[in-house]
């Protein structure tokens, strides 16, 4: 039976006031209490949350009236929302909405409740605003806004069905995400991802595009890719996925690995500070670079929640850092805790007091401080273009694993190993190829404006 019949039976029950219909209210005010304000095709409605742990859940099928689309059925728990062309798949239990094949974690699991599915608020808040189809979301007002106009060019709000829906299983339990192919031209509000399959010649096809628009560098470059983490050192010890614990020297070497590939496959040479569940030091990963005569050097970490924090495991998104001396409290529990490595170490060498050379090693990083900056700048861009989590920005860190390589270096802490929802994403092989297509591109473009400024006082 589809939703759209039980929402015909059912009314608008869920509307604020149980039996009576919807609530239209003036424009002026937000609206009081656990509700939110909806301005969509018939005006202004007030609606009810459920609350939650995660924001509130909102009923799927009502809010999908609201904005000019539709909700239907697709099996027993599974639900399809289309909004003017774009296609999210739901699953009762499950964290995710499926997008294109590309597995968008949620804030809490979709779940059914007094009949009707519900979903987090922060799909449509959150989300679904990213899609440029004409939905906003006004958190001060707390107010879900369709601009009719934007979304009629957007597309019908019957769109076609979309291939390649992503499948989650364990639906009482953290999902394990099985990657699917996506359509070959995927529509261009679609954050960048593929199979592991399909993104290799997707990657090979970019940079023969790249080639062929005269985007070429001219000269080999090399980049060191750092696994952060390994051996006895595991890392922040992550979330529950699947039925097991994915610790973040799993993913930092599974997704340097992807990096690898995708640099190589812009013409960028790689040196792996390694390749197998081993530790490295800290101090002797930034030697590794210099002796490599490396251009860039870039470590992959997974964050973790500061344990003081309020809700502490919802935390997502992700952040870039350079060497500098951290500003905020936060910036220096990062560098505590990517720090804290040496404790795993049996022979620290400590640096010995010889002034000239810390005058010399402090010239050398201060040389490489604007470059670190820029290239930091410049990846923290690239994941904002696809990474499902908001942005924490650009920051700044006495990082050990920077501080002996004499060369444009940057951390990037790609996601929350603590979150579960994000820790599954960036287990899955889509959330990782992702990933690495867009570190892989920001370093390209990083090096061709590095190169332009190189050339402009000649």
């Amino acid at each position: 039976m589809s939703v759209r019949r039980v929402m015909r039976a059912a009314g608008a029950a869920l509307l604020v006031g149980a039996s009576a219909p919807p609530t239209l209210v003036g424009a002026s005010a937000p609206p009081p209490g656990n509700v939110i304000r909806v301005t969509g095709i018939s005006g202004d409605t007030v609606l009810s949350l459920v609350e939650s742990s995660g924001g509130g859940l909102v009923p799927v099928d009502v809010l999908a009236r609201l904005l000019g689309g539709s909700l239907d059925s697709t099996g027993a728990g599974r639900w399809r929302l289309t909004l003017y062309g774009s296609v999210l798949d739901l699953e009762h239990g499950s964290p995710f909405a499926g997008y294109n094949g590309f597995p968008l974690p949620l804030s809490e699991a979709t779940r059914v409740v007094d009949g009707r599915p519900h979903t987090s608020l922060q799909l449509f808040s959150d989300v679904i605003p990213r899609f440029g189809i004409g939905i906003l979301w006004d958190k001060s007002r707390s107010e879900l806004r369709l601009f009719q106009a934007i979304a009629r060019r957007a597309g019908p709000a019957a769109g076609k069905d979309v291939p390649g829906t992503v499948v989650i299983t364990n639906a009482s339990g953290p999902p394990a995400v099985k990657p699917v192919d996506v359509p070959a031209k995927p529509p261009a509000n679609v954050p960048a991802s593929a199979s592991a399959n399909a993104s290799a010649n997707a990657s090979a096809n970019a940079s023969a595009n790249a080639s062929a628009s005269g985007k070429s560098l001219t000269r080999r470059y090399k980049v060191v890719v750092d696994a952060g983490h390994g051996g006895v050192d595991p890392g922040n010890p992550g979330a529950v996925v699947a039925g097991r614990r994915v610790g973040e020297a799993q993913i930092t070497l599974a997704m340097s690995l992807k990096i690898e590939r995708e640099l190589k496959q812009r013409g960028i040479d790689v040196y792996m500070t390694r390749r197998t569940d081993t530790l490295i030091a800290l101090g002797d990963r930034g030697r590794i670079a210099n002796g490599q005569k490396a251009d860039l050097f870039i470590s992959i970490h997974t964050n973790a929640a500061n344990p003081a924090w309020k809700n502490g495991s919802e935390v997502r998104g992700f952040e870039t850092y350079f060497l500098s001396e951290a500003r905020t409290e936060d910036e220096r529990r990062v560098a505590a805790m990517e720090n804290d490595v040496v404790r795993f170490e049996s022979n620290v060498e400590t640096t010995k007091g010889d002034p000239l050379s810390f005058i010399m090693n402090d010239i050398a990083q201060n040389e490489h401080l604007r470059e670190s900056s820029d290239l930091a700048a410049t990846i923290q861009g690239g994941l904002a273009r696809m990474h499902p989590g908001p942005n924490r920005g650009v920051k700044q860190a006495g990082l050990s694993v920077l501080m002996r390589s004499y060369m444009p270096a940057v951390l990037v802490e790609v996601g929350f190993g603590s979150n579960p929802a994000e820790t599954a994403w960036m287990a899955s092989a889509a959330g990782q190829q992702s990933t690495a297509d867009a570190i892989a591109d920001a370093v390209f473009e990083y090096l061709l404006h590095y190169e332009r400024r190189m050339r402009s006082p000649q």
